[in-house]
């Protein structure tokens, strides 16, 4: 089962190679999910360390930041209900 995975692994990562080389996208895109990255993540500190409302902390880690990364503020907003609502 292992071996299967890490087939499926290499032959996506060889396909995203082809792409890339094939369409001439260029490493443009990684520049800019780079920068939506560390935006993202400013955007979780800003709320963490703003001090409007000092019970709240939404811990900066992989998974909230790519909350953020696809929703925007709007996933800013998310992670604020869901931390004042479940926890």
């Amino acid at each position: 089962m292992r071996l299967l995975f890490t087939g499926i692994l290499v032959v996506a990562l060889l396909l995203i190679v082809y792409i890339l080389i094939t369409r001439k996208l260029g490493f443009a895109w990684l520049t800019r999910l780079g920068m939506h990255i560390v935006l993202a993540a400013l955007a979780i500190y800003i709320v963490n360390f703003s001090g409007v409302m000092p019970e709240l902390y939404v811990p900066l880690n992989p998974i909230t930041v790519t909350a953020v990364l696809l929703l925007g503020l709007p996933g800013v907003a998310l992670l604020v209900g869901i931390k004042l609502t479940l926890v």
